[in-house]
């Protein structure tokens, strides 16, 4: 009892409740075929009476030939309106970031002022590399690679492919894209490939050691935009010094304090980011760590019922109802001719 009031309970409908539109088909064929005739004269004898009840189990049967086969047709057509019924809850899989991470590749990208792994590196190298650390937590993402420099270029597009990624970080060099900074267009071109994508997972990760020297759009101007497609964008000003020592002692950098910090400050805020600032490659790791936190891989979705078809049981039973409707049916013409 309790497992058919779960059936009950779990009832979802028909999918196709037009099909019941055919239940009263056989009764319209037999009003609309002209009545048959018999060729057989009709025998009026005066024992019919003994007669009548010597037919009447015949009767009986030949009342269920005819009850079988419309309660066939019935299952029939109740498979054909298929009912469906709700199965278990299920939580679907889990909506990932559809995040874009723009790399600075112009001229001061290759700047030797860090340090990684004991060794002095250049800026884009340091970048590279926690960047590819960042790209191997971010399994379920959908991730792209923009570079800017003089012009801003799509490296790779969203895709969930993160090797493939890793793949086109590794081989960009400083200076690829031009040897200036169009941090405003590398934001435009980022809304433009995001606009498209469901609301809440666009996501811009900015990294530049400079201020915007080149470009069509100004970098305010293009958080409006941002803000206005719902883009987070999130800042990082990279280098300015204090990443190469001698003996302890840091060694200043000619220039290394040109960075925007007041534009970038203000496109994260616009567009509900965070700024961070990062003098050195320890930072860096720290900043795309907390960037981990800030915008987590999994996001809670509602869960759902599929919906289970149970056609097959009314179409069993119609076939099973057919199968014994049959042999009645030639019974009952038997008892007729006789």
């Amino acid at each position: 009892m309790s497992g058919w009031w779960a059936v009950q309970e779990g009832f979802a409908g028909f999918a196709w409740p037009w099909a019941w539109a055919l239940l009263p088909l056989p009764l319209l064929v037999r009003l609309l075929l002209p009545p048959r005739r018999s060729s057989e004269p009709a025998l009026r004898v005066p024992w019919d009476g003994r007669l009548d009840a010597v037919a009447a189990p015949g009767l009986a049967g030949a009342r269920a030939a005819l009850l079988l086969p419309a309660l066939a047709w019935l299952c029939l057509c109740a498979a054909a309106a298929r009912p469906q019924q709700l199965g278990e809850a299920q939580a679907p899989p889990h909506q990932a970031r559809q995040m874009l991470l723009a790399v600075d590749l112009s001229g001061s990208m290759s700047e030797t002022d860090m340090e990684l792994g004991g060794q002095v590196v250049d800026r884009l190298t340091a970048a590279k590399s926690v960047i590819a650390d960042f790209l191997q937590r971010r399994a379920g993402d959908r991730v792209g690679l923009l570079v800017f420099g003089q012009r801003a270029y799509m490296l790779a597009p969203l895709t969930l492919d993160r090797d493939s990624v890793r793949m086109q970080l590794r081989d960009s060099v400083a200076g690829l894209a031009g040897r200036e900074t169009a941090l405003g267009d590398a934001i435009g071109l980022a809304v433009k490939r995001l606009r498209e994508q469901p609301e809440g997972q666009r996501v811009l990760i900015l990294l530049t050691d400079g201020v915007n020297t080149a470009g069509v759009l100004d970098p305010l101007k293009a958080a409006e935009l941002a803000q206005a497609e719902g883009v987070r964008v999130h800042t990082i000003a990279f280098g300015g010094g204090g990443g190469m020592s001698l003996f302890g002692m840091p060694i200043p950098v000619q220039g290394g304090e040109e960075v925007d910090e007041d534009t970038l400050r203000e496109v994260a805020t616009m567009t509900g980011g965070r700024f961070f600032r990062a003098r050195d490659t320890g930072q860096l790791a720290g900043i795309y760590a907390e960037l981990d936190r800030l915008e987590p891989v999994d996001v809670a979705a509602a869960p759902v019922r599929p919906r289970i078809e149970r056609y097959p049981w009314p179409l069993a039973a119609a076939l099973a109802l057919a199968i014994v409707a049959w042999p009645l049916q030639r019974l009952a013409r038997r008892g007729r001719g006789a």
